[in-house]
Parts: structure tokens; C-alpha cells; sequence
């Protein structure tokens, strides 16, 4: 990182009033193009890391059509990337939901819900995303190079919080690289990890479910001892934890839409870069947001159609679904459920590379796969920096949490605020003290509250902000004399208000227990104390925090 930077000037001299922003302007620069737009959006809603690992809860609701939840899925998030491409256009600035909910519902209730859910909450994805390479990297690839050793250290406390520290150091990396090299990175797993998606989807394409069965049994015995047809053995093991099979086809619409409280913990992302479309060129033109965010949405939804298909044909829907009851049974349903013979999470790259005997080659494909992780992996903190830097540049953080590269153009102060406290955050999750792990289960309600806020924005805006709306790109899109935005921000504000319900009302999603209620309420309540002193401190400093608000920074 360069060591000059770009910091506020403070107050004018001989003690004149201070400016209204930190600066003249943000300092930040449009170092994205659309495309690059797209692969972040792509990556957000990634089929890999965060669908497969997503999808293995859905057998909690054994009577939903998970192939059908994810097409709904898909058709209701559609509008919530109708309003964010929307609220791009009119408003193209670094902050995102920050910078929209606090120009159209007050600085108050914007930093709170903001800052809430792209910094508080993103410490508990830490853990997430370690627990995710541990499950989809580090454990299959050691057991398949006979490292077994090094899979049981990953189980291990201190295993799980040195995954958590490789996930910070990574990701501190990519994010200090700058905005174009990370592009680059993007695009270099996106390409390569399409090869290795070609060539999963090719075993499974050209090989039978009696071949798998054949792999399977001689793979569990091969890399993990497991007895002779370990198959069954997998299949006896979920049956005695209470699960149920259901064929592929089967169809109840309730159940369905229970899945989609499940399917949002990857789909409802195709928005996670709309705090970076400050640094986006050409983000003022409607078309280009919207089709960067549709198509990193509905890219990911043909894939998963297409994975979920040839899945159900070679592994079997019902063996795929007793392989995940049998191991997350233990963890969350049935404490005293038969462990399965195949004692780590059941990855269907793995399995697809069992069709394949040479362990070299299965090796090489989970290397390959693991690029849908790191390129993946930046969107950790680079998406909250953006949130942390404008809350900053408004003079409701400290003023050093804006300070940028001058070279790379990196926030470096908003992400100390997002590495330091997770290393905590991983510390208590990885040892679990106090029940702490079971707060994780909300770190995708919450950031869908954020959501919700920024919609409640949306759809007011044509009244609340005429100023702002009249003069954008979107305001002559009405459907039935009614603007667009906020017709696409009714349908999905109802859609994520269906899930928020069922999250906070419903013990299948394990999100609504005590521990969780207690950090989602500390972290809220910090939020509004943090606001609170700081309209405090600047009403003293002779800055209006609430004038700020009203107008719109230059980029």
C-alpha cells in the first residue's frame, strides 16, 4: 500500500465554519467496468461456496421442491435488482444503502440500519466463510491427499479460528490490492472455475447412478476406512436421524416456499456491489446496473438448475439429501443420531470427482473448484468498507475511517474497522463461548432488514425525494402510472418481509434462539449510540449532521 494518502483537510483555517463533507470529494475512482460489475454480482450469489453449502439444509423442509423454490426465488429477487438498479441510477454513489436510506429516511435510521448490517453483521460472515473452506477446500482436498491429520486439525477449535485468520488475511490482501487488481482476480477464477464446473458437470453428465454408488463405496472406504457399502450405510444413518425421502419431482407449494427463507442465504446477493457503484463507470445509465446485477443472478440460477438436475440423475436426489441429513443431523437436529460413514460435509465436487479413480485428478478438480472461494472471498469486506467509508465521509465516523491510498485508491482505514473486531468475532465463534455460535444463524436475516430498508427508500422516493427523482434517468418508467421503483420495491419489500417473518418465527432456520435475539439487539442498540454521540460531537464541532444528509456527495 502507498505510503502517502488522501485525508481530510479539517476545519478551514483561522477556525472558519468546517466544510460540509470530510472533502471536495469522495477521492474514490471508477475503476470497474460493467462487466467487472457482473463477476461481482456473479460471485455474490455463488453457486459453489454459498449455493451447494446453502442448498444441503434444505432437506429441514423435507416436502419443498428445491428446483422450484430456486426458479420463485430468482423471479422475486429479479425486482429487488429492478429497485437497487434503479436507486443506481439515480444516485450512483459509494455507500450504497447507506447513501440512499440516509437521503431519503434520515441520517438516524439510515446509519443504523446500514451500518448494522454491512459492518456489524459482516464480522459473523468471517466465521462463514472460514467454516465454507474448511468444508469445500482444506478437508477434502487433505483426505484426498492422505493428510488426514490435517482435515482433523480443521474440526479442531483452534483449526476452525486458524481458518477464520487465512479467510481475514486473504481477503485484507485482495482488498489492499486496489479495485483493479481485484477485477483481475475476478476474472481469472471466473474463467477457470467455469472450466472446473464444465468438467464436474461432465461426470455427472456421462456417468450412472450405479457408477456413483460404485465410486462412492470405494472412495469411503479408500480415504476414510469407512466398512464395505458405505452407500447404504450413509442411507441407514439419515433414516435412524428421522429423515424422510422425497423423489426429485415431488411438489407441495408451502414447503416450497419455506425453502426460499434457505435459498436467500445465497440468491438474495445480486445487489451485494451496489455500495461500490460509485467506483462503476457508466452506473448512471439504468441499463447497466440493472443487467450487470439480472445476469449475475440468472447466470447462477441456470447453473444451479442445471448442477440440481445432474445431480438428482448420477448421486440420486434421495442419497444427495441422506448424505446432508446424515451429517448436519448431528450438529443441529439429532444429537444422538449414527454419525455417517463418510465423516465430513458431503461435497458434490468431491463426490463427482470420485467417478474419476485417481486421487490426483480428484485432487486437481477441488484445487480447480476452490477458485469459486477466492474469487469469491473479497466480497467479504470489500462491499462494508464502501458503507464504513461514506458514514465517514458524512463526519458520523471518524474522520481517519475515510482516509484512502493515494496509489490503489484503498480505504484502509474502514477495513481496520472490519478485520480487527473479527478476529474477535472468529475467536468467540470458534470456541463458542457463551453460545456465541448460534448468532451466525442471523447474519442473513439482518442484512435483509438492511434490505428492506433501502426498499421502504425505493418506494418513496418519487414522493419524499422529488428533487432527486424528477431529475434522474428512472423517473419516466411507470407501470400503470406508478413508478417503476416503486412498484418493483413493493413486491420485494413483501418478499423479504415473508422471510424476515419466517426467520424470527420459525425454529426450522435455528436463526430466532437467545443468543442470536442478543447480538442482533447489541448490535442495533451500538448503532444508535454510535449515531447519537456523534450528532453530539458535531453539533458542538458547529457541523449539522442532519443538513449533511440532505445533499449528495460528489465521487
Amino acid at each position: 500500500m502507498a505510503d502517502t494518502t488522501i485525508s481530510p483537510p479539517g476545519a478551514a483555517a483561522g477556525g472558519s465554519r468546517p466544510s460540509l463533507f470530510l472533502r471536495n470529494a469522495t477521492g474514490l475512482v471508477k475503476a470497474w467496468s460493467t462487466f467487472d460489475a457482473f463477476l461481482y454480482s456473479f460471485w455474490s450469489v455463488n453457486l459453489i461456496t454459498l449455493g451447494l453449502y446453502g442448498m444441503s439444509f434444505a432437506y429441514f423442509v423435507p416436502d419443498g421442491q428445491v428446483l422450484t423454490a430456486v426458479l420463485i426465488t430468482g423471479v422475486l429477487v429479479t425486482f429487488l435488482v429492478i429497485a437497487y438498479a434503479a436507486l443506481v441510477s439515480v444516485m450512483p454513489r459509494t455507500g450504497g444503502d447507506y447513501a440512499w436510506q440516509s437521503r431519503v429516511l434520515g441520517g438516524g435510521v439510515g446509519f443504523v440500519l446500514a451500518i448494522t448490517g454491512w459492518w456489524f453483521t459482516l464480522w459473523l460472515w468471517t466465521p462463514i466463510y472460514a467454516n465454507i473452506l474448511i468444508v469445500q477446500f482444506f478437508e477434502p482436498l487433505a483426505y484426498t491427499l492422505g493428510q488426514s491429520g490435517i482435515a482433523a486439525f480443521f474440526a479442531t477449535q483452534w483449526g476452525v479460528f486458524v481458518a477464520c485468520l487465512i479467510v481475514l488475511a486473504f481477503v485484507s490482501l485482495v482488498v489492499t490490492l486496489g479495485m483493479e487488481t481485484y477485477a483481475r482476480i475476478q476474472k481469472v477464477c471466473f474463467w477457470l472455475g467455469l472450466i472446473g464446473l464444465a468438467v464436474t458437470c461432465g461426470l455427472l453428465l456421462f456417468a450412472s447412478q450405479s457408477d456413483f454408488q460404485a465410486a462412492f463405496n470405494r472412495e469411503a472406504t479408500s480415504l476414510f476406512g469407512a466398512a464395505p457399502n458405505a452407500y447404504q450405510g450413509t442411507l441407514d444413518a439419515a433414516s435412524k436421524g428421522g429423515y424422510s425421502p422425497h423423489d426429485f419431482t415431488f411438489f407441495s407449494l408451502g414447503p416450497t416456499l419455506l425453502l426460499l427463507p434457505f435459498l436467500a442465504f445465497y440468491l438474495l446477493w445480486p445487489n451485494w456491489g451496489a455500495t461500490l457503484y460509485g467506483e462503476v463507470r457508466g452506473a448512471k445509465e439504468l441499463r447497466k446496473p440493472f443487467l450487470s446485477m439480472f445476469w449475475g443472478l440468472w447466470v447462477t440460477v441456470a447453473l444451479v438448475v442445471l448442477v440440481l438436475v445432474l445431480t438428482a440423475k448420477t448421486i440420486g436426489w434421495g442419497f444427495y439429501n441422506a448424505a446432508n441429513a446424515a451429517y448436519w443431523n448431528p450438529i443441529y437436529l439429532v444429537p444422538n443420531a449414527p454419525a455417517a460413514p463418510v465423516p465430513i460435509w458431503p461435497y458434490p465436487v468431491m463426490f463427482a470427482g470420485w467417478l474419476v479413480d485417481n486421487h490426483i485428478f480428484q485432487a486437481v478438480l477441488i484445487l480447480v473448484m476452490g477458485l469459486w472461494f477466492f474469487g469469491w472471498a473479497g466480497t467479504l469486506f470489500l462491499s462494508s468498507t464502501r458503507v464504513i467509508f461514506a458514514a465517514a465521509f458524512d463526519r458520523v465516523l471518524p474522520s481517519w475511517a475515510a482516509n484512502i491510498s493515494a496509489k490503489r485508491r484503498v480505504p484502509y482505514g474502514s477495513l481496520l474497522l472490519m478485520v480487527v473486531p473479527s478476529l474477535a468475532v472468529s475467536a468467540l465463534f470458534a470456541w463458542n463461548v457463551f453460545g456465541f455460535a448460534a448468532a451466525y444463524l442471523d447474519a442473513t436475516a439482518v442484512i435483509a432488514i438492511t434490505f428492506l430498508g433501502t426498499l421502504v427508500a425505493a418506494i418513496i422516493l418519487p414522493w419524499r425525494r422529488k428533487d432527486i427523482y424528477n431529475n434522474s434517468p428512472i423517473a419516466k418508467y411507470k407501470i400503470a402510472g406508478i413508478p417503476m421503483i416503486t412498484v418493483a420495491g413493493v413486491v420485494a419489500a413483501i418478499f423479504i418481509g415473508f422471510m424476515i417473518y419466517e426467520w424470527a418465527t420459525n425454529a426450522t432456520y435455528g436463526s430466532n434462539s437467545v443468543p442470536s435475539a442478543i447480538y442482533l439487539g447489541a448490535t442495533y442498540l451500538l448503532a444508535v449510540v454510535i449515531y447519537v454521540i456523534a450528532r453530539v460531537v458535531r453539533q458542538r464541532q458547529g457541523i449539522d449532521l442532519s443538513r449533511i444528509h440532505h445533499e449528495i456527495p460528489v465521487e
